[in-house]
C-alpha cells in the first residue's frame, strides 16, 4: 500500500505534496486545539492545586479552629485582665474559672514583662523569665503560638497561645492558653482518594506545632530548598521540592492564623490528586495524534484512489515505452472516473502511435527498395557501358588506345563495386571499406596480374565504415593505386614482385589507406602522369593526406583520411 509513497524523490511525491498541504489546512484548527489544550492544562493544575489546599484546609481544620478560638478566647481574657491585674487573688480565680469552664485548656495565665506569672488558673505562682517560650515573646511582642514538652503548670506537652496585653500601647505581659496536644491528635485526616505522607502546622517562626505522625516523620518530609518560616506571610500555595531525603514531594501550604500559625501537607508525586498533570500531557499529545491520524487516513485514501493506480498507468506506460505492447487487463471498476479516461486516452494515443510506426515503417521498407533499385540499376548500367568499353578494346588497333580504355574500363567497375555493395547492404547509409576494397583488389588483380608473374600480394583489410560520397573517391583512388603498382611491380618481368594492401583504423576516425609494391627498372616517359593526379584529386575529395615514398625499389602510397563515426547527414534537395 506504501510503494506509492516510500519511493525516491519523496519530497517529490505527490503523497507528499498532498500531506504537506493538509497539514497546513490542519494547522490553524491545531494551533487553536493546542491553545485550547492549554488553558485546560492550565486549569487542570489550578483545580488540582485548589484540591490540594481544600484538603489541606479541612486537615488543619482542628487546628485552625482551636487556634482561632484560643486567640480569641485570649483577647477576651486581655479585656477582663486589664481591669483586675493588681488583684492576684482575684484573677487567678478569674482564670481559674474560665479554664473549668472552656474544658480545652490545662493553664489560663497573665504573664508579666518581668516574667512573673502571678495571676494563672492552677493559682500556683511563679517566674518563667528563664523559659525559652517568654525570650520569645519577649522577642516578637506579638500574637504567637508555640509548644512546648516541659511546660511550667501544665503536666503534658502543651500548645501555648500566647496574646499581648496592651495599656495605651504600651506592653505590660501576656496572656496564655495552654492546649494539650492530644486535642490534636484526635483530628483526623479527610477520605480522598489519596492520603499526605505528611501532615503538620507550623509557626511564624518556623517550629513545628502539631504533626498526625510524629514529630520525627515529619521532619523527614521537610521541604529541602528553603525553611519552614521561608513560607511564612504568603497566601496558599502549591509546589513541587524535594524531602531531605531527596524524594520529590509535593507541598501544599496556607495559613490558618495570618501571620502566626500555618498548615502543611506532603503529597507523592503520584498523587491520583496530581494525575490532572498527566490528563493535562495527554490532552496536549491528544492534537498531535488527531493530526497524524488524518495525515495517515488521507494517505491511504489517496494512495487507494490514486496513486496506486496511477502507479499502474505508469507502468503500462513505461511497458508500451520499451516492448510496444499495449495493456492486457484494464484498470478495475473501482478506479476513479478521471484515471479511468486517462487510460483509455493513453491506449487510443498508443494504438495511434503503433498504426504510424507501422506506417513509417512500411514506408521505409518501400524507400529502402527503391534504394536498393536504383544503385542496383546504376551498377547494371556501368557494367553496360564497361561492356561496350570491352567492345571498343578488341576494335582498337594501338595499344595506348587499349591501355587508356582498360583503364576506364577499370574506373567504372569499381563505382559499380560501390554500387554493388551499397544494394547488398541492408544499411543503404553506411558500406564496408575493407570488404569494398577487397572486391575491387581481386577484380584488378585478376585481370591485371597473369598467372605465373611470380608477383606476391598481401591484403589486410578492417572493417570501416564509409558514406557513399567517401566510398567513390576511395574505390577509384584504389583502383589507381593498384593499376599503378600492377604497372611497376616488375617492369622488366625477371625480379620477384610483391604488393602488400591494407585499410586499417588508425584512431577512432582516422583511416589509412597503405598500398605498397616492389619496383623494377621503371622508364621515366613509360607514364602519362594522369594516375598521380587523379590519386591526388580523390585524395582532396577524402580530405586526406597523401605521402609517396620512392626508394631502394620499393613504391609507397599512404592515405589518411576522415572517417566520421556517425553517418553524415542526408539533405532534402
Amino acid at each position: 500500500m506504501t510503494s506509492g509513497f516510500l519511493s525516491t524523490n519523496i519530497f517529490r511525491g505527490l503523497a507528499f505534496r498532498v500531506l504537506l498541504f493538509l497539514s497546513l489546512a490542519l494547522l490553524p484548527i491545531g494551533l487553536i486545539a493546542v491553545v485550547q489544550t492549554r488553558e485546560i492544562a492550565e486549569q487542570n493544575l489550578e483545580n488540582a492545586e485548589l484540591s490540594l489546599l481544600a484538603i489541606t484546609e479541612q486537615a488543619s481544620a482542628k487546628e485552625s479552629s482551636t487556634i482561632q478560638e484560643a486567640f480569641g478566647a485570649a483577647a477576651a481574657l486581655a479585656s477582663v485582665v486589664k481591669l483586675i491585674k493588681s488583684d492576684n487573688v482575684s484573677c487567678s480565680a478569674f482564670m481559674r474559672e474560665y479554664q473549668r469552664a472552656s474544658d480545652l485548656y490545662t493553664v489560663a495565665s497573665f504573664i508579666q514583662n518581668d516574667g512573673r506569672m502571678d495571676c494563672v488558673s492552677t493559682g500556683v505562682s511563679g517566674n518563667v523569665s528563664g523559659r525559652p517560650v517568654f525570650q520569645k515573646m519577649i522577642e516578637h511582642k506579638s500574637r504567637m503560638a508555640n509548644v512546648t514538652s516541659t511546660p511550667a503548670q501544665s503536666k503534658e506537652p502543651v500548645l501555648i497561645v500566647t496574646n499581648p496585653l496592651k495599656v495605651e500601647e504600651e506592653l505590660i505581659g501576656f496572656i496564655n492558653l495552654s492546649i494539650p496536644e492530644k486535642v490534636f491528635h484526635d483530628a483526623s485526616v479527610p477520605e480522598t482518594g489519596s492520603q499526605p505522607i505528611a501532615m503538620l502546622t507550623f509557626n511564624a517562626q518556623g517550629d513545628i506545632l502539631t504533626t498526625k505522625n510524629g514529630v520525627e516523620a515529619a521532619e523527614q518530609e521537610l521541604p529541602s530548598f528553603a525553611a519552614l518560616k521561608w513560607y511564612v506571610g504568603q497566601s496558599g500555595r502549591v509546589f513541587h521540592d524535594a524531602n531531605q531525603q531527596g524524594q520529590d514531594r509535593v507541598y501544599a501550604v496556607l495559613p490558618i492564623v495570618p501571620g502566626v500559625a500555618y498548615a502543611m501537607s506532603v503529597w507523592p508525586e503520584d498523587s491520583p490528586l496530581l494525575q490532572a498533570g498527566a490528563m493535562t500531557t495527554l490532552s496536549f499529545v491528544l492534537p498531535v495524534a488527531m493530526w497524524l491520524a488524518s495525515l495517515v487516513v488521507a494517505f491511504w485514501a489517496l494512495n487507494r484512489l490514486a496513486i496506486k493506480h496511477i502507479r499502474k498507468l505508469g507502468r503500462q506506460m513505461r511497458h508500451f515505452a520499451l516492448n510496444r505492447t499495449l495493456p492486457r487487463t484494464p484498470l478495475g471498476g473501482v478506479v476513479p472516473t478521471e484515471i479511468v479516461n486517462m487510460e483509455h486516452a493513453f491506449v487510443g494515443m498508443a494504438e495511434s502511435i503503433l498504426r504510424d510506426e507501422a506506417s513509417l515503417e512500411d514506408n521505409l521498407r518501400q524507400k529502402n527498395i527503391l534504394l536498393k533499385e536504383v544503385h542496383h540499376r546504376v551498377k547494371n548500367n556501368l557494367q553496360l557501358i564497361s561492356s561496350i568499353m570491352n567492345m571498343q578494346i578488341r576494335q582498337a588497333t594501338t595499344s595506348d588506345a587499349k591501355r587508356v580504355l582498360q583503364r576506364l574500363q577499370d574506373r567504372i567497375l569499381s563505382l559499380a563495386t560501390v554500387h554493388k555493395s551499397l544494394y547488398q547492404n541492408d544499411n543503404l547509409t553506411r558500406v564496408d571499406g575493407g570488404a569494398l576494397m577487397h572486391e575491387i583488389v581481386n577484380q584488378l588483380l585478376s585481370v591485371g596480374l597473369p598467372s605465373g608473374s611470380g608477383v606476391t600480394v598481401s591484403q589486410n583489410y578492417e572493417a570501416v565504415q564509409l558514406d557513399p560520397d567517401d566510398a567513390a573517391p576511395l574505390t577509384l583512388l584504389v583502383s589507381e593505386a593498384i593499376t599503378n603498382a600492377l604497372k611497376y611491380v616488375a617492369a622488366d618481368g625477371k625480379a620477384k614482385g610483391h604488393i602488400e594492401v591494407s585499410l586499417s583504423h588508425t584512431q577512432p576516425e582516422m583511416a589509412l589507406l597503405f598500398v605498397k609494391n616492389t619496383t623494377g627498372n621503371i622508364d621515366p616517359e613509360a607514364g602519362t602522369g594522369l594516375g598521380s593526379r587523379l590519386i591526388n584529386a580523390f585524395s582532396r575529395q577524402l580530405n586526406g593526406q597523401v605521402e609517396i615514398t620512392d626508394e631502394e625499389g620499393t613504391y609507397t602510397l599512404s592515405v589518411e583520411f576522415h572517417v566520421p563515426l556517425q553517418a553524415k547527414e542526408v539533405y532534402d534537395y
